[in-house]
Formats: structure tokens, sequence, C-alpha cells
């Protein structure tokens, strides 16, 4: 038995997730590294979390696959509930009402609460009897996504928040969702980018007229749809007004960030200087001049990926890039390949998760994306997260492991 059980572990997931570990934790070594401290605080916590998280991957992998799937909405309504209590009882921290305190340590509900959401959407849509291009069953599943949603931007937490938005069309899509119903799902966000401009919001909608036109839908949802895009153009505006004024200029500054060199463009700029200057090679372990220097802010977190690229260079920070997309591919191909519909879903909504971060964050460390806040998977310091990331990674390992059950 001991051997039938050890032949199905997927050491694939586990190599890649050691890799990455251990490329994170020589990063945050260096960012938070001080001549002369002979103790690193936040190296060593972030390790413990390290072998924390590696455990209970190890411990969700060997869990019974059904046990998992009929907690599914268990573990969500935990999260709600955690989500609620945040802003009765939570803990402040850079301008929002993020966090728990349980003792000394902090625990961020809404980490739980992406992968809480992707289980208990991923039960509801492998039920048989769902139908998801009927809008009943649709609406629920927005209803299972958008309520941690709403709950996360509130507290506020704008960047953490996209997270579930970005959720929706993967896992919709391969629940079997219609390209006409994930159209009308997509198109209203370029509706809400082109409504700052009257010309563009004009050749839009003439766009979207001709798509309705040759979809061949009912007269009732064609007219439907054309006026929510007008109503998401003309409700936009109103939108960004009631953004907190630091979240809009944050997005300003992603745009052009030398508008304001020495203040919300200050973190791209360097982290821009950073990557740029480590070159083929980099300029080698803790001697980075931004990272030992200190002068890229968040370094250890959100912009992690900047002390990799000055130390380590193209060639680190190719290293790290080629990691994930072996391991986002092979999660994918996992997918596809699993018989539960459960397990599917849930793995593709994992690599959304995971995918979405990746990108984000490394967008906005060479300006491609607004500074919103993500951290790097495996790699940024933070104790809660990094435990949500391993945690995907057991639930990942216990899908391979049971690829064969339906």
């Amino acid at each position: 038995m001991r051997k039938n059980i050890f032949s199905r572990i997927d050491f694939v997931i586990i190599i890649l997730t050691v890799f990455l570990l251990t490329a994170g934790l020589t990063a945050v070594y260096s960012a938070v590294h001080a001549p002369g401290l002979a103790k690193n605080f936040y190296f060593t916590k972030q390790i413990t979390f390290a072998i924390v998280g590696f455990g209970i991957m190890l411990f969700i992998a060997f869990l019974p696959f059904k046990l998992i799937e009929r907690s599914a909405y268990f573990i969500y309504a935990a999260s709600i509930l955690l989500l609620l209590l945040v802003p009765l009882i939570g803990v402040k921290g850079f301008g929002a009402e993020r966090w728990l305190a349980i003792g000394s340590f902090k625990l961020q509900p809404s980490e739980l609460a992406k992968l809480a959401s992707v289980l208990a959407a991923a039960r509801y849509l492998s039920k048989p009897d769902t139908d998801i291009n009927r809008w009943k069953h649709i609406l629920i599943t927005l209803a299972i996504i958008l309520l941690p949603f709403v709950l996360i931007a509130r507290q506020p937490d704008l960047g953490t928040s996209l997270v579930f938005l970005a959720l929706l069309i993967p896992i919709l899509f391969w629940a079997g969702m219609r390209w006409f119903i994930i159209f009308v799902f997509v198109s209203p966000i370029l509706t809400a980018v082109f409504a700052f401009n009257f010309w563009a919001f004009l050749i839009w909608m003439l766009v979207i007229a001709a798509i309705l036109f040759i979809s061949r839908q009912k007269y009732s949802v064609l007219i439907f749809v054309f006026l929510l895009h007008i109503a998401v153009g003309l409700t936009t505006p109103v939108l960004w007004s009631q953004l907190r004024p630091y979240q809009q200029k944050r997005i300003l500054t992603f745009a052009n960030p030398e508008a304001d060199p020495k203040g919300a463009g200050y973190q791209i700029i360097q982290s821009k200087t950073a990557i740029g200057s480590g070159g083929i090679w980099g300029k080698g372990f803790l001697h980075g001049s931004q990272t030992q220097l200190k002068f890229l802010p968040a370094q250890h977190t959100d912009f992690i990926f900047s002390v990799i690229g000055e130390e380590f260079g193209f060639f680190g920070i190719g290293l790290i890039m080629s990691l994930f997309v072996l391991l986002f591919l092979y999660l994918l191909y996992l997918a596809a390949n699993l018989r539960s519909v459960f397990s599917g879903i849930s793995l593709i909504g994992i690599t959304t998760i995971l995918a979405f971060h990746v990108i984000i964050n490394i967008g906005m460390t060479v300006g491609l994306a607004p500074v919103t806040g993500l951290p790097l998977p495996f790699i940024s310091y933070g104790g809660s997260f990094l435990l949500s990331v391993l945690s995907m990674m057991g639930f990942a390992l216990n899908f391979s492991m049971n690829r064969f059950k339906n």
C-alpha cells in the first residue's frame, strides 16, 4: 500500500514548488539583508511559513478526494464569515482593514476566500443538473464569486478583489459556456476603458452592434446587451470618481510614471532601474545597489521581482519565468486529463489565480501594469499568501493523485 501511495505522488508539482520556494527564500534573504545583524527576522519568518506551508501541502494531498468535494461549501462559508469579521475586529494596514489577528500571527481572510470561491464554484458547476448556459445557473455562479469580491473591495483591497473577476471567464469557459455569453461578460471591460474618450467609445459601440447583429440572438437579448454597454459607458466615470485618491494615482502613474518621479511614480522608476541594471547575469547575490541600499520600496513583497532582476539579471528572471510557465502548462495538462469535473474546474481556477498574480506582479515591476499590491507566488514575503499558495499546490497534488476518480 505504501508503494502504491508513493507511486501516485506527482513529483513534477513537488519539484517545481521546491525550486520556486528556494528562489523565493533566496530573494527574500537578499531583500531584507542588513549587514551586521546576526539574525534576519523576516527571512526566519518566511522560512518558517515555507516549512509549515509545505507540510500543509502534503497534508491536503493525502486527504480523501471526496471529502474535499463535500467540504467545498463549508470552506466557502467559513471564508465569507471571516471576511465579514474583518470590518468588525480587523487589523488595519496601509489604510485598509485586511487582517485578523490570531495572537502574533495576522491572517488575511481574502487569501482563503480565493481558494474557497474556486472550490465552491467548481462544486456547483460540476453538479449533473447544472447547465452553465442557463441564466439561473450563471447568476448563482456569479454570486459565489462576486460576494467575496464585494467584501474585499470594500476593505478596500482593489488588487486582491480583481483576482475574483479574473476567475470568472476561465472557470465559465471550462464549464462549457457558449462564446456569446462569454462575450457579454468580457466586452463591458473594454467598454469601461473606452468610456473616457468619446470617439473611441462611439467606434466601440459600432463594433458591439455589428457583433450583436451577426450573433443571431433574440431581439430582446440584443437590446438588453446593447443597453448594458451604454449603461457601463455612462457609469464608468462615476465609478472612477468613487475610487480612493491613491487608487486613482496608481492607475494614472501606470500610464506615465515620469509625471510624478518622486511620488507615485517612484516605485516603478526604481524598479525598472534595478531590473535594467542587472544586465544578462546580474550584479551577484547581495550585491545589488538598489536592493542593498534600500532604494526600492516594498522590495521584499510587491517588488521582489526587481531584486531578482538586479542581482541575477536576465538569466535569473528568465529562469523564474520559465518555472512559472512550466508549472502553469503542467496544471493545464492535468486539468484536461482529470476524470472529475470538479477537479478540472478547481484546477483551472487555481491556475488562473496564480497566473493572474504572476502576470500583474511582473507587469507592474516593468511598468506594464498598474501597481496593485499583488505579491508574486512562492517568491514574495508574506505568511498568509505563502500558506495559501502552498495549499493550492496541495489541492493540485490531490487532484493529480486521484485523476482517475469521478
